[in-house]
Parts: C-alpha cells; structure tokens; sequence
C-alpha cells in the first residue's frame, strides 16, 4: 500500500476532547488495514501526500477553530482532489449524541468548495475545570457539564469512512 493511500486524520480543539475522537476515528481507519496520520490541525503543512482526509473541529460558540478553517483554506485545491470528510463536536447536555449541528456559514462554502462529505456532528466534552468565564462555567456547572461523546457512534462512522476509503481510493 503506497503513501497515497494513507489517510490524514487533522483536529483541532483546546481540551484534548476533539484529539480524543481524531485517535478513535484513526484507530478504526488503522484497524481496516489503512495507514494513518493524525495531526493537530496547527500543524498540518499540506495534503498531497494523502489520498483521503477527515478534518474535525471543536464548536465553540458555533465557530470552528481557526486553525481547522486555515487548514481547508490553505489546502482546498488538494482537498478539491481527494475524499474528505468533516466532524466537529460540541453539543453537550441532553440529546447532545444526537443533536445535529450545520456548519458555520465560512466553513459551509469551504465544504462546498471542496466537495466534502456531509459533516457529521458528535456530542462534546464539558468539563468545568477547564472552561474559563462567567457564561461557560454557568453553563458547565449544570446539565451540560459532562461527557456526551458517543464512542459507539464515532466507530461506527470512522468504519464507513474506512470503507469508502477502500473504494474511493486506488489501493
């Protein structure tokens, strides 16, 4: 299996919680025979090298990270080229593994630009020990606080993506 093959798994988050899912997505993606890259999204310098990538972002406020955002903008010829997929994570609180979460509008046309997949929203991590300011730590000191992040959810999806890799992609 050649370098091309390889699949980039780049996140980007604060606490480590959306670093968690990126290594979960790689494992399964690793699991399916393929070679994986996982990366904070700061430090990706191009896509070339890989013949698939998913990209995912913690929500804050309904924004991206703007290291995710620099990312596809910087790459979006290459991305416009190969497969990739988008998730971010953030809703916490009842209903969070479910809750469906659009892409901010910037995010949205870089999507459409490169032609990605149907993003896919997980449900976060809230923890008030590391949240900083009044309406966050008002936030995560009640129900939302906690960690609604749906493992079973995550591998399931990562498995698909790893199955469309395979036939997306020239082994």
């Amino acid at each position: 299996m050649g370098r091309m093959t390889a699949v980039l798994v780049a996140y980007a988050g604060r606490h480590g919680g959306t670093r968690q899912i990126a290594e979960v997505i790689a494992a399964e993606l690793g699991a399916a025979g393929l070679t994986v890259d996982v990366r904070d999204a700061a430090d990706v310098a191009g896509v070339e090298h890989y013949g698939a990538v998913v990209v995912g972002s913690a929500l804050y406020y309904h924004r991206w990270r703007p290291e995710a955002v620099r990312l596809l903008e910087r790459n979006a010829r290459a991305l416009a080229e190969r497969p990739v997929w988008l998730f971010h994570s953030g809703p916490c609180g009842p209903g969070a593994a479910t809750h469906q979460v659009s892409l901010p509008a910037k995010v949205a046309l870089l999507a459409a630009r490169i032609d990605a997949e149907r993003t896919v929203t997980f449900g976060g991590r809230l923890d008030p020990a590391t949240v900083h300011g009044l309406i966050p730590k008002l936030l995560a000191s009640g129900r939302r606080a906690g960690d609604f992040r749906d493992w079973d959810r995550i591998k399931a999806w990562a498995r698909d993506v790893g199955r469309r890799v395979r036939t997306r992609v020239a082994l």
